[in-house]
């Protein structure tokens, strides 16, 4: 057999005396995708992190050999030199530089004297698009003109212009729709056959189906088992990365739904950057108590900026009449919504969920700290009782509460910001994409909470662009279109047909919805 490109052996990896990683091995050959899985907080990326030299050699234990040759290295550039380039989950694009500029920092075609070569970059860089079948790009123009599927795959045209022979990809598809995805496995098979090695992070097991050949498997920081993805199926992956088998993903339980709590009517947002255009264009609806709301559409429809309208949150002009059991609310921002009873887990948990600098317990208590005050002083042991008993409540995996939020995975940073809401007692729940990012064990967490809400009376509206998860939890589901509402469903017999084909439709104007009553009407900027 021949060499392998990659070999770890027994990789350690502490954090301030706790193990992250516990003798973890990894061989990945030349031409091979190697599906890298585990829950969040299992180590994935950490291990990913010592490949990639974000730590140095010495910081960790054990061997890395590269292409049979020990590797030492001291920094990510001394990895990107012998061909190991990691595309982190968050994009490392710099908005206001064009797309040539982006794929050659670092690593600039300059002219004598030190000028640059723009022409030479912009034709390497139309090549580089080219060869993975990318369409559509005018490498002249900055990055934020394009959405995050196009950003993306410039990640990885950056990459192989580094003349990658091993390409991570951490949760590559976390913010792509389904179309982009196709391209993107697309372009890791176009990889594949060129000899190029992938391992692929990912908490979509579809996708690591369909493109890797091997998977390995890591759980709470030990190596679980590697094996022929040919040998595996979805449901084995899942249970020895969870250490259980989880026989049904949606653990549906009974709940009563009651009457109307919450209604939202000609909701009405403008573009933030071209007034004239309508991101949400006279949208009602109501929620009802204990009931799960769900709202599909595809990406870029408007279903976010809805949800940021009635919070309080929207960044640019909007307009709406708001209800909350009975009562008209002034919404002018999310602190009005908070004490009102409304709470909301937006969908960009590192830009609007989190606060980096501080540590997870102080996340989790950012919107109560009134509870812990006393004559203008915190009671820091009370807060702290708080926080153990959260982080117990959601399994928030964390070496100490007061470590920075910014060290933990992505599912756990996303379980602390459901929590920092949860604290505030709402009335009306909204969760904006509130699995994205998360394993399959940590979403079933969530799920269950979810339906555990509902069954104590809390109004639920969750977006979701995974419509079997919309199907999975929801009692009824709103669809939106380019703005508009396309369809209001209840979840009898419905199917993933029926949601897409109304998402696409041409718009009909909904009946209006029932139990209307006085409203009043909230307009202005709010920040998020």
């Amino acid at each position: 057999m021949e060499q392998p490109l990659l070999t770890m052996r027994g990789i350690v990896k502490a954090f301030s005396g706790v193990k992250a990683l516990s003798g973890i091995d990894l061989t990945v050959h030349a031409g091979e995708c190697v599906g890298l899985c585990g829950e969040n907080g299992a180590g994935k990326s950490t291990l990913m992190k010592v490949l990639s030299g974000v730590y140095p050699h010495g910081t960790w234990e054990g061997e890395i050999l590269w292409e049979g040759k020990p590797l030492k290295a001291a920094n990510v550039r001394d990895t990107e030199h012998a061909g190991i380039v990691i595309i982190h989950q968050e994009l490392m694009l710099v908005p206001e530089l064009s797309v040539a500029e982006n794929i050659f920092l670092g690593n600039e075609i300059t002219l004598p004297g030190g000028r640059m070569n723009y022409a030479a970059m912009y034709q390497r860089a139309d090549e580089l698009l080219r060869s993975l079948n990318i369409e559509g790009i005018n490498v002249a123009q900055p990055v934020m003109n394009y959405g995050g599927g196009h950003q993306q795959l410039i990640e990885i045209a950056k990459a192989l212009n580094k003349r990658a022979k091993l390409l991570i990809l951490d949760e590559p598809s976390s913010s792509l729709t389904a179309s982009e995805t196709r391209i993107l496995l697309d372009i890791v098979r176009d990889l594949k056959r060129r000899g190029v090695a992938c391992v692929y992070i990912s908490h979509k097991l579809d996708e690591v189906e369909a493109v890797c050949d091997t998977i390995t498997v890591i759980r709470d920081g030990r190596h679980v088992g590697t094996a022929p993805m040919s040998t595996l199926t979805t449901e084995r992956i899942i249970q020895m990365m969870v250490g259980r088998e989880i026989t049904q993903l949606f653990p549906r339980e009974e709940h009563t739904v009651g009457e109307v709590v919450f209604e939202a009517r000609n909701v009405t947002c403008f573009d933030v950057t071209n007034p004239r255009r309508k991101r949400v264009d006279d949208v009602s609806f109501a929620v009802r108590r204990g009931e799960i709301l769900g709202v599909a559409g595809l990406v870029g429809a408007g279903r976010t900026e809805l949800m940021q309208a009635v919070f309080g949150a929207y960044p640019g002009t909007s307009s709406a009449t708001v209800m909350l059991e009975g009562k008209p609310l002034k919404v002018r921002a999310p602190l009005d919504a908070i004490r009102a009873g409304i709470a909301m887990v937006p969908e960009d948990r590192k830009r609007h969920g989190i606060v980096p600098a501080l540590g997870v317990g102080h996340n989790i208590t950012l919107a109560v700290l009134e509870r812990f005050s006393k004559r203008g002083r915190i009671d820091a042991a009370a807060e702290l009782d708080a926080i153990h008993a959260q982080i117990r409540r959601l399994s928030i995996r964390t070496a100490h509460p007061m470590l920075s939020i910014a060290s933990l995975s992505g599912g756990n940073q996303q379980k602390a910001v459901l929590t920092k809401m949860l604290m505030t007692e709402p009335k009306v729940l909204i969760l904006d994409e509130p699995t994205r990012g998360v394993d399959v064990g940590a979403k079933y967490e969530i799920y269950r909470l979810i339906f555990e809400l509902a069954k104590r009376g809390m109004a639920i509206v969750m977006v979701s662009s995974e419509l079997p998860e919309v199907l999975g939890i929801s009692d009824r589901v709103l669809v939106i279109g380019e703005g508009e509402l396309r369809g209001d469903f209840v979840n009898d017999g419905l199917t993933q047909e029926r949601i897409l084909t109304a998402a696409i439709q041409p718009a009909r104007r909904p009946a209006e919805t029932a139990g209307a009553g006085p409203f009043i009407t909230h307009t202005g900027a709010s920040a998020a």
